[in-house]
């Protein structure tokens, strides 16, 4: 049952007032992260976990090895099994967030919220502390007088290792004239009350260096920032739209010109930056759709004439000069979104003209000009989900899934930052059915995780170096047939069959354990799964007499930690769903830390290059880490830090990416002409001067560090032609008054969208017509049984947000 995409989608551009909802791409989660932080478990109503079952089909090819667990561990870890039932607590949803680094503080946040008609919802919440891993919680609800916590952003802990938290209260905004909230310096032992001038409409956002600088924006649009951690509060501007925070204290935001409406929907924003905390503003951009920053760079996507298409343009230097990006233009029906990006390089998505559902992937040089063609034909759907992954147990590797022509979806794997893609080599374990024509590795990504495929995102981590694991299937493509757990140690070179069935799973002790839980929608569980070998084989440990309903697993940010907490409900003594934490605490199983002889020296990349001198060598130089053994039962301990050595490599074909103008030949390293420029002088607009770009087609990857060898040769030359280029008047003025009240604007996590750059795109509505799944399919929504998608507008993500009701309109209807 091959996974692909027809004609169900049913997702358009929504607009909330004035904030875009565009092309939601986390660029720190990308890669499957979201807040490290915070994670929030749901508990499905009764009728509902009647409703769904387990319907996998087909065989898997592999048989997973399990050990049994000796009477005399098995007694050990159930004395240090620790498990809580938060008795009489009906709470819907649990919000967990870790507060500090190796404190063993947990906070969790229940919430049962009633449904209503207003902008805020009626119903209660309960807050709980724990500081020993989850191993005990207390109920602090007391310490912030039992207030009705907001659940969508109600709890939000201080960045890096401050022990700073602030809860948002949910008020009524018709009933007080401010909101309030609840500040703590000490993880929340004590909290501070504080009533605000205003109601926040999202998040409170901490600065990502110094927590005490905090910024939101409020439900009459106006930009409000504190400089002592939300004791006082200023308000900076009004008809703000959205905001982040740049180098140093640098604050950007985009705002609608006074005395206008739908500016952003006509691309009219002006974009603004201050960097003296609003005493004073610099206007930097004007006639923009919608902004972003990563990595140093600043976007923003403007229509430079009036009916032409979106264009981008990037500054470097904080706003002072902006450039206009090297990248085919945007039409309202196209989009474009950053899949990564970092000082040296942006991954760029830039949509496929009409509902294709899928695009080509761009890679820029240093200073986020010149993109080249990287990746055809990339899946990015209509629901706004892309499977691009950064496996950062590596350097340089990166996983997502193409559409091929046929409708079917395949996996593709990059080791050199984009330069060059392949598909997944075959489980060493694992064989393909007699019926497949291609037999590769695929993945199951954002996709079918938002459709219910998969409980999990892939994983991977700093920490736990070359160790990947990941839901997939081996054939043609990928499939829902019955998505397995696969890992990898070398950072996807290689994979292995390891589990059979969906699974949630988590990475503790840098790598030297893992720990894995069945998924299942139709029955209860009570044994936890781990190994210390990275998933070759498993032991099983029942943590309980009395099952529970999975939830989902928590574990401290980092990997650094042994404890693991298994979330779910079961029935309590009133037959009412209890919500139950059982914390594992895996120090006391083992119990020998690790010596200098349960390491070996790994060289990464060792499958790459061609010659024993290249051998190894990914963007310029050679990486040898130290790496626990396999076969080393023990313990790395908080400690641990990853070691690694570094050589440089003479410089080769793969260290180039193809130049602006140029595609990779497939299968080969050689970089030719694109049809469209032949014939043609390469000119790129750099500083209001057309240049010539001279070119044999080759432009080193950014951030590699190769030296000698292949030097193919390049040159910018100056011309004399003048170019357009994107150079408001820059202008300062005075802290703004209030803006008017504008309650539709808010609802989007504008710190998120802060993260995204997306260029303003439209998507037509399509109604979902249900019917019976056929055994083949092409580019449906990787949803495991369609009749799931036959909901009504009251239950579908795409009619529902925040709230807000998207209107079922016809094809013909659209919203910009």
């Amino acid at each position: 049952m091959p996974l692909s995409f027809s004609t169900v989608m049913n997702w358009r551009l929504l607009v909330f007032g004035t904030v875009w909802l565009l092309v939601l791409v986390e660029v720190a989660i990308l890669n499957g992260k979201r807040n490290a932080r915070t994670v929030t478990f749901s508990r499905a109503p009764r009728a509902h976990r009647r409703r769904t079952r387990d319907t996998w089909t087909g065989q898997t090819l592999f048989t997973a090895c399990k050990t049994t667990l000796s009477p005399k561990d098995r007694a050990l870890l159930l004395r240090n099994t620790h498990e809580t039932g938060f008795h009489g607590d009906d709470g819907s949803s649990f919000t967990l967030t870790w507060v500090g680094d190796g404190t063993g503080v947990i906070l969790v946040l229940s919430t049962l919220s009633a449904s209503s008609d207003s902008f805020y919802e009626d119903g209660s919440s309960r807050l709980y502390r724990s500081e020993n891993y989850g191993k005990s919680f207390h109920d602090i609800s007391n310490a912030i007088n039992n207030t009705f916590i907001k659940k969508d952003f109600g709890i939000i802990a201080g960045p890096g290792n401050p022990q700073q938290v602030i809860l948002t209260a949910n008020l009524p905004f018709t009933v007080s004239p401010g909101g309030v909230i609840f500040t703590s310096m000490d993880a929340g032992v004590t909290f501070r009350s504080v009533q605000l001038p205003f109601h926040p409409a999202q998040a409170i956002q901490f600065h990502y260096q110094d927590p005490k600088y905090l910024v939101v924006i409020s439900i009459d649009d106006d930009l409000w920032l504190s400089q002592d951690f939300g004791n006082s509060w200023s308000d900076v501007h009004e008809g703000v739209h959205m905001f982040t925070w740049g180098s140093g204290i640098t604050l950007f935001f985009s705002s609608s010109p006074k005395g206008t409406v739908e500016a952003a929907r006509r691309g009219e924003l002006i974009l603004r930056r201050t960097q003296d905390f609003g005493k004073t503003f610099t206007t930097i951009a004007k006639n923009i759709y919608s902004f972003g920053y990563i990595g140093g760079f600043l976007f923003t996507s403007i229509m430079e004439k009036l009916g032409s298409p979106r264009v981008i343009y990037v500054s470097s230097n904080q706003g002072d000069n902006f450039k206009k990006a090297q990248l085919p233009s945007a039409t309202t029906e196209q989009f474009y979104s950053v899949l990564d990006g970092d000082e040296d390089m942006i991954f760029m998505h830039v949509d496929n003209p009409g509902d294709t559902y899928f695009g080509t992937i761009y890679t820029s040089d240093d200073r986020g000009i010149l993109y080249s063609k990287s990746l055809e034909r990339h899946l990015f759907g209509g629901e706004g989900k892309s499977d691009f992954t950064n496996v950062t147990s590596l350097r340089g590797v990166y996983l997502t899934n193409i559409l091929e022509e046929d409708g079917r979806i395949r996996s593709v794997i990059s080791f050199n930052r984009g330069g060059q893609w392949n598909f997944l080599k075959k489980p060493e374990n694992v064989d393909c059915s007699e019926i497949s024509k291609k037999c590769n590795m695929h993945i199951h990504g954002e996709h079918s995780h938002f459709s219910g495929i998969t409980p999990v995102l892939p994983l991977s981590e700093p920490t736990a170096t070359g160790l990947v694991i990941a839901h997939g299937s081996v054939g043609d493509s990928i499939s829902a047939a019955r998505p397995d757990v696969y890992v990898s140690g070398d950072g996807g070179y290689t994979w292995r069959g390891t589990l059979r069935g969906p699974h949630h799973y988590s990475i503790l002790d840098s790598g030297g354990l893992i720990v894995a839980v069945e998924a299942h929608r139709d029955r209860e569980i009570s044994s936890i799964k781990f190994s210390t070998d990275e998933g070759q084989c498993w032991n099983i440990f029942n943590f309980t007499d009395h099952p529970i309903f999975l939830a989902g697993l928590a574990s401290e940010p980092g990997t650094k930690t042994m404890n693991i907490s298994i979330f779910g409900y079961r029935p309590d003594d009133d037959d009412q769903p209890m919500w139950v934490a059982v914390t594992i605490d895996f120090e006391h199983l083992l119990t020998r830390e690790c010596g200098e002889q349960d390491y070996v020296k790994w060289l990464a990349h060792s499958e790459y290059g061609n010659e024993s001198e290249t051998i190894g060598c990914v963007l310029g130089y050679k990486e040898t880490f130290r790496r626990l053994k396999k076969l080393s039962v023990c313990r790395n301990g908080r400690g641990y830090v990853v070691s690694t050595q570094q050589s440089p490599c003479p410089c080769s074909r793969e260290d180039y990416m193809c130049d602006y103008g140029f595609y990779r030949h497939e299968n080969t390293s050689e970089c030719l002409p694109q049809p469209d420029f032949l014939n043609h002088t390469l000119e790129i607009c750099l500083n209001g001067e057309l240049e010539d770009l001279r070119t044999t087609g080759y432009r080193k990857i950014p951030g590699d560090k190769c030296e000698g060898g292949f030097s193919p040769s390049r040159r910018e030359g100056a011309g004399k032609k003048h170019c357009e280029d994107l150079s408001p008047s820059p202008s300062s003025s005075p802290q703004t008054s209030q803006g008017i009240l504008a309650l539709t604007v808010v609802c989007t996590c504008v710190g998120i969208i802060g993260l995204v750059i997306a260029a303003g795109f439209i998507i037509t509505s399509r109604k979902i017509n249900c019917r019976q799944r056929s055994p083949e399919y092409r580019f449906s929504t990787l949803q495991l049984q369609e009749d799931d998608l036959c909901v009504n507008n009251d239950s579908s993500p795409s009619s529902k947000l925040h709230g807000f009701q998207n209107p079922d309109d016809s094809d013909d209807d659209l919203i910009e």
